[in-house]
């Protein structure tokens, strides 16, 4: 488990635009009961995840013209009981930090993971969320 020094304040840069933790399964399974869209950002301290993953989701949140309902996220490593109960909501995809999931009344509708987020710009990523927020979302 990475030490709460480290992970506090990447926790705060999604947590202080809106992202409510999901710290216990119970909060995951609360979060994803609600109705309409939820954006689910599995945080990490990957490379990827600060220079591009957080960046580029809080870019989408700010420009997107279409907005998902509900923002949470849950940081791997860290939030270890919580996280493990968001990946059983990922399935079939493998465990992958970071991550992000767009759900749609409680069911997986997009998923991008660290493997398409990586080596990508936080805009490329922000341009994919939108535009999934455009064809979900609404």
């Amino acid at each position: 488990m990475y030490p709460a020094e480290l992970v506090l304040p990447m926790k705060a840069e999604l947590t202080d635009e809106g992202f409510e933790e999901m710290l216990t399964p119970e909060d995951v399974e609360n979060t994803l009961k609600k109705p309409g869209t939820t954006l689910v950002v599995v945080n990490s301290v990957c490379g990827c995840a600060a220079g591009t993953c957080r960046p580029g989701v809080l870019m989408a949140i700010h420009n997107a013209k279409v907005k998902p309902t509900n923002l949470a996220t849950s940081f791997a490593g860290f939030d270890v009981d919580a996280v493990k109960q968001v990946r059983e909501h990922l399935m079939p995809y493998p465990p992958s930090s970071p991550s992000i999931a767009l759900f749609k009344d409680g069911n997986l509708v997009s998923m991008f993971e660290r493997h398409h987020i990586e080596g990508l710009s936080a805009q490329t990523i922000a341009q994919h969320l939108m535009a999934e927020f455009d064809k979900h979302c609404n």
